[in-house]
């Protein structure tokens, strides 16, 4: 009996097939994000395994100590010279470690390690029930207003889930600036994005607010995700790679080997223009530009002041850094084509910010409309295209968010009976009243003012010179006008604290622990220093803007 026809699509005998390589992790060059996830998957585990009345304390010491041993080790990859000489690119290409990736990643991890001390705060409410209250609901899952709430409040539970949160948060914003393909940096945004949707919408009081803000950020934000995964989508048909370089060759027609089905689609510009359009979309919304700022006033307002402090400084680090490396590494050959766009946003941008910021009434949205200012003020360097214009992003952005986290922790001080008192109207006469925390908050206003002797002004003059070396002189006069518009309202705020009477049924200012004492006094100090003696910290900057290829 003949053996049995072997069907065509089986095979008798398998070919012999080249083993899958093994991926090389340079563990020691990945540290810093090593480290912060660890320290986020271990307070998972706190939240399970720890008492509750043990986690607050637990969740800080782990949060600072993962966060200061991140810093630690990005220190120490700049001291043995991965941000010059040794700069390259880890994780199987996934990863630059260069100069203005270990810039930012230290900017970020110490914005947070002063982000937790405002978050850990419990002595600005008087005690409920004989427990110490933070900004955070005591039960997120409770529906605002519920039995369930007043229960949770009443047995003294805290959100301690916040501090994991943050630092997941932390972990995706150091690899944002860092990626070094389009895959990596969207993984990175999700990563970072999505405990910040969560954090944005467990604020003890107004709650509903808290809420509305969380979902109008969640919406927009998988609105500019979208955006952002076409874009890299058109980006990958264009190139035939994810890479960073590899697209980047494809523009400047330097690859080789090309591959003879991508050999149609690499010479079609109308991908790689709406792809790239689509991903600068994405991160353009991430820092807040116009058009795509609409969220910004609305999430600062409704979100707990301490995540509002922690996302308007660490965010917009993060998205700029990952901006850069996109203008400058990938699309070098294409400025001619985005730097005109760029104009007309950072413009936009700018005046936009300034002008709409005259009319509010409430302090967390006009410092939201004045970030909105800053990220034109800061587009400018970016459009100079230049090496000088990557110094003095850096610089601008690390001078930036710690005034913006001083200001916002000063926000928390200010208190009535409802909480936080944020319109304007109860900040008349403040200087009076207290007048220690009415000049803390001036200091903060001058710097985003950019006048001389606070880090606002270095901040601006290193943008600004910058710009008009690379020949975006024009740009340069609006950013100037734009910066005599926001000086009017940062100065009617001084104007309003110092020289109006005090209401007699105005707030008081609360006294608060050595943790947001800290927070503000780092704050004041990093804005003097680099106002009054900045040259160590623009070289800093200088000798790190060399991205890795």
């Amino acid at each position: 009996m003949s053996a049995p026809a072997v069907h065509s699509l089986w095979t008798t005998a398998a070919e012999p097939v080249d083993k899958i390589p093994a991926p090389t992790i340079e563990y020691a060059q990945l540290a810093p994000v090593l480290i912060v996830v660890g320290a986020a998957v271990l307070g998972i585990l706190m939240e399970a395994f720890v008492p509750r009345r043990a986690r607050y304390h637990s969740q800080l010491f782990l949060s600072v100590v993962g966060l200061a041993a991140a810093f630690a080790a990005t220190v120490g990859l700049a001291a043995s010279g991965h941000a010059s000489t040794e700069a390259r690119i880890a994780a199987m290409g996934a990863i630059a470690v260069d100069g203005p990736a270990l810039f930012l990643q230290g900017t970020i991890l110490l914005t947070a390690i002063v982000a937790v001390f405002t978050f850990a705060e419990r002595r600005l409410d008087p005690a409920h029930h004989g427990h110490r209250i933070d900004s955070f609901a005591a039960e997120a899952a409770a529906v605002p207003g519920s039995e369930q709430e007043k229960a949770a409040v009443k047995a003294g539970f805290t959100t301690t889930e916040v501090f994991p949160l943050a630092l997941f948060a932390v972990a995706g914003m150091l690899v944002f600036p860092a990626a070094n393909d389009l895959l990596t940096l969207f993984i990175a945004l999700e990563v970072f994005s999505l405990p910040l949707y969560l954090l944005c919408a467990v604020a003890r009081r107004k709650r509903l607010m808290s809420q509305e803000a969380a979902v109008k950020y969640f919406l927009l934000g998988a609105f500019s995700s979208a955006f952002l995964l076409f874009g890299i989508a058109l980006l990958y048909g264009y190139a035939g790679s994810v890479s960073y370089a590899r697209i980047a060759d494809v523009v400047d027609g330097s690859v080789a080997d090309v591959n003879p089905a991508l050999a149609a689609t690499m010479g079609n510009d109308v991908l790689l223009l709406i792809g790239f359009a689509l991903v600068l979309m994405g991160l353009l919304f991430k820092v807040g530009a116009v058009p795509f700022h609409m969220w910004t006033p609305d999430v600062y307002q409704g979100a707990p002041t301490p995540v509002t402090g922690f996302m308007a400084a660490a965010t917009k680090v993060a998205a700029f850094g990952a901006m850069l490396r996109l203008l400058y590494v990938v699309l070098p050959g294409l400025s001619w084509d985005w730097r005109p766009v760029m104009w007309a946003v950072a413009i936009v941008t700018m005046l936009g910010g300034a002008i709409v910021a005259i009319t509010q009434t409430d302090v967390k949205r006009l410092l939201a409309y004045s970030s909105i200012a800053h990220a034109g003020f800061i587009l400018a360097g970016v459009i100079a295209a230049t090496p000088e214009g990557v110094s003095s992003v850096l610089f601008y952005l690390a001078a930036y968010s710690f005034v913006t986290i001083g200001a916002f922790a000063v926000v928390t001080l200010v208190r009535d009976a409802g909480g936080e008192a944020t319109h304007l109207s109860k900040w008349a006469g403040l200087g009076r009243r207290s007048p220690l925390v009415a000049a803390v908050f001036a200091v903060f206003l001058l710097a985003f003012a950019g006048i001389p002797l606070t880090s606002g002004f270095s901040g601006k003059f290193a943008v600004f010179k910058a710009a008009a070396e690379g020949g975006a002189g024009a740009l340069v006069v609006v950013g100037v006008i734009a910066s005599a518009i926001a000086a009017f309202f940062y100065i009617r705020v001084i104007v309003l604290m110092f020289f109006s009477e005090p209401k007699p049924e105005g707030p008081t200012v609360a006294v608060p622990s050595p943790l947001t004492i800290t927070a503000i006094g780092v704050g004041v100090a990093v804005t003097l220093a680099l106002g009054l003696a900045p040259q160590y910290f623009l070289d800093l900057a200088g000798s790190a803007g060399v991205f890795v290829r």
